[in-house]
């Protein structure tokens, strides 16, 4: 099936209007709009986030020939909150049919996890689960062309008074998503938000995370980019003005081999910039570790989930808290700041296992710790499939609208009682949304042109005022 859609006017919809912690720019639409330039596409893009004009103008001045909307986050994934953004996309929808009967094509991370619910739900024409790239060039060029689209891998599309869904195929990810691919005014938008833009050095993930959604998105297979082709990419996201770039690989250390080709690639092109990342918390070294710090590493999140090997084990996490404890004393050697991102309440979780996790938290050098309650439940996941299992949900259930796994014997009310105890004890531990004090704190310090994550404050920010308090007025002008 040719791929040439020369001519094609594509209008790209970023959809996402999640801001906690920081607005993210929409990289998925950058890869996307790379492949639709090389098939000959005009294109240009919205932002609910970033875009000065409304969407009904943007149509009506660009008249597109296909309209493409990217969902990135169903909900706040905070069983506290349970904020949701999935409504979002039928209100969007609405407002394109009134100015366009164009097609409307779904995608984005956040549909293909449910494809045929926001399908359904939207009212849009189609639909692309998983990476999109290939299937969106290859579903315009078959429509230009009116020839049967209906074999394309990861099109969902309305079949005999249903909804079908092809397969996804994997992408190769030689692919280099260039400055022409991130429109100035909105990747100007997201850097003064936050002073930094975002990066992918691979996808697919081969761990066993029981929750986890990025093998049902990505596959699980590890597919790492040219190491020379994201070193130019750091220095040209540089070049655009970034001062911090974040790498949203589901984990950056698939590998050694891939860490060492990623860094001494950044090194080689004398790229000079703060990164930060995820990382699994086991596989490291010394030698990794200094590496990674030399070639700019500054922020490191793990993504640990728990501190308690019993808790480890039924997450499927494949890792000890003796993993967790040395990762964390090299990247203190190395003083690159750190924290832990912990699940509370899911599959094996006590208050034996809660309890252990507050003491062994005591042992890691300079660690924030950001803990949530209860295990966020979606479809195609081992805990979707465990909860089935054990009555508690239904095969045909709808998990749309949050749904969360808490383990026999605790609540959410219990857990955070639990948390914000450990909290007053420990001022490294971080519970919850952040309160309106230090919203107002991280906004000063993104004023002042702090760039990064700035969890590493929110400890300071609790010891100054543990309660939550508001700064005296009388230091506003500082």
């Amino acid at each position: 099936m040719t791929k040439n859609c020369t001519g094609a006017k594509v209008l790209l919809i970023s959809a996402n209007r999640c801001t906690i912690p920081d607005p993210v720019f929409p990289l998925g639409l950058a890869c996307l709009n790379a492949a639709l330039r090389q098939a000959g596409c005009d294109t240009q893009w919205a932002d609910s986030l970033a875009s000065g004009e409304g969407i009904e103008e943007a149509l009506s001045r660009y008249q597109p020939d296909f309209i493409g909307v990217s969902l990135r986050n169903i909900d706040d994934v905070l069983i506290s909150k349970q904020e949701t953004f999935f409504e979002d996309v039928a209100l969007l929808v609405a407002k394109i049919r009134q100015k366009s009967d164009r097609p409307v094509v779904l995608g984005g991370s956040g549909f293909s996890i449910f494809p045929e619910r926001l399908l359904e739900l939207a009212g849009a024409d189609l639909g692309i689960c998983g990476e999109g790239e290939a299937g969106f060039v290859s579903l315009i060029s078959a429509l230009q062309d009116r020839r049967d689209a209906t074999g394309i891998p990861g099109l969902v599309y309305r079949h005999n008074g249903g909804i079908a869904i092809n397969a996804p195929e994997r992408c190769f990810l030689e692919q280099e998503v260039q400055e022409i691919d991130r429109p100035a005014s909105i990747t100007a938008h997201y850097l003064r938000a936050s002073g930094m833009l975002n990066i992918q050095t691979q996808r697919g993930c081969g761990l066993r995370c029981c929750y986890c959604t990025y093998p049902v998105i990505e596959g699980r297979q590890h597919r790492g980019r040219p190491a020379e082709t994201v070193a130019a990419e750091f220095a040209q996201l540089q070049r655009a003005g970034a001062r911090y770039v974040f790498v949203v690989d589901s984990v950056f250390n698939s590998s050694a081999a891939h860490v060492t080709e990623i860094c001494e690639a950044i090194l080689r092109q004398k790229v000079k910039m703060s990164w930060g990342c995820f990382l699994r918390p086991r596989g490291l070294t010394p030698e990794l570790m200094k590496l990674m710090a030399r070639a700019g590493l500054s922020h490191i999140e793990f993504g640990s989930d728990s501190f308690c090997d019993e808790v480890l084990a039924d997450y499927h996490k494949d890792l000890t808290f003796e993993d967790i404890l040395y990762s964390s004393e090299l990247a203190h050697r190395e003083r690159v700041d750190y924290c832990h991102f912990l699940i509370c309440g899911g599959p094996g979780e006590t208050r034996r296992t809660l309890e252990k996790g507050f003491e062994q938290s005591q042992r890691l050098r300079g660690a924030v710790i950001m803990a949530v309650a209860g295990m966020r439940i979606y479809p195609g996941t081992e805990l979707f499939e465990r909860a089935v299992a054990e009555g508690r949900i239904d095969r045909a259930a709808d998990l749309l609208a949050p749904t969360f796994y808490l383990s026999p014997g605790l609540t959410a009310e219990l857990i955070f009682e639990r948390l914000r105890e450990f909290a007053s004890r420990s001022s490294n531990w971080i519970v919850g949304d952040p309160v309106p004090a230090y919203t107002s704190v991280i906004g000063r310090l993104r004023q002042r042109g702090m760039v990064g994550p700035l969890w590493s404050y929110f400890s300071i920010i609790q010891r100054l005022w543990p309660q939550g308090g508001v700064r005296p007025a009388a230091t506003e002008g500082e």
